[in-house]
């Protein structure tokens, strides 16, 4: 018997209460979580990789990588308005039964670049972070304290705190330029940040 009225486990024997004896004397972190070696308490849920953090300022997207994303992402819209420009052109010349062809090729060009828009600016940059000038450019757009994707809806209202980088002479658009994390204003409205980070 030992002092405390429990016999002694043989140590060849699997342990009846499922933990392994800690020789430290130190108590063991909760299951499926690894002690921290320093002694510091971990950051948030979300902050582990440092992006609730101010990062180093060579990992966010500088201004010209945002701008030629921005224009390229305006291409990719404009390229689905050409049949509204064609429309256009035929409604204006003729004054006969091909003006109704011209209105609805003007009609399916602003329906399709308007499509264009809602795919490319607000679902596919919402939900992987990455519109089609971001991915071709190597920049990812994120939450600033998730580090995950914003989401479609975010990403709208993204696009329409843009009004406030307009505003005051366009200065938010350029903000990024000298900005610590480079944000636009809209970025700091909505908290979010354009890391250098390449499409997988």
């Amino acid at each position: 018997m030992s002092d405390y009225g429990n016999p002694p486990q043989d140590p060849s024997q699997p342990n009846p209460y499922g933990q392994q004896p800690n020789p430290y004397g130190q108590p063991q972190p909760p299951y499926g979580q690894q002690p921290n070696p320093y002694g510091q308490p971990q950051p948030p849920y979300g902050q582990s990789h440092g992006y609730g953090y101010a990062l180093p300022r060579d990992a966010y997207a500088s201004w010209l990588k945002r701008v030629g994303a921005y224009l390229i992402d305006g291409l990719v819209v404009a390229i689905g308005y050409i049949p509204a420009v064609i429309g256009g052109a035929i409604s204006g010349s003729s004054s006969d039964g091909s003006s109704a062809i011209g209105l609805l090729l003007t009609l399916i060009g602003v329906a399709l670049s308007l499509a264009i828009f809602v795919w490319n600016t607000c679902l596919r940059a919402g939900r992987t972070g990455y519109s089609i000038g971001k991915g071709a450019l190597g920049i990812k757009l994120i939450g600033e304290q998730s580090g995950q994707p914003i989401g479609p809806g975010m990403a709208f209202l993204r696009y329409l705190c843009h009004i406030v980088d307009a505003l005051p002479c366009y200065i938010g658009y350029l903000w990024p330029i000298w900005d610590a994390k480079r944000q636009t204003f809209s970025d700091k409205i909505i908290k979010t940040v354009v890391l250098n980070q390449p499409q997988g």
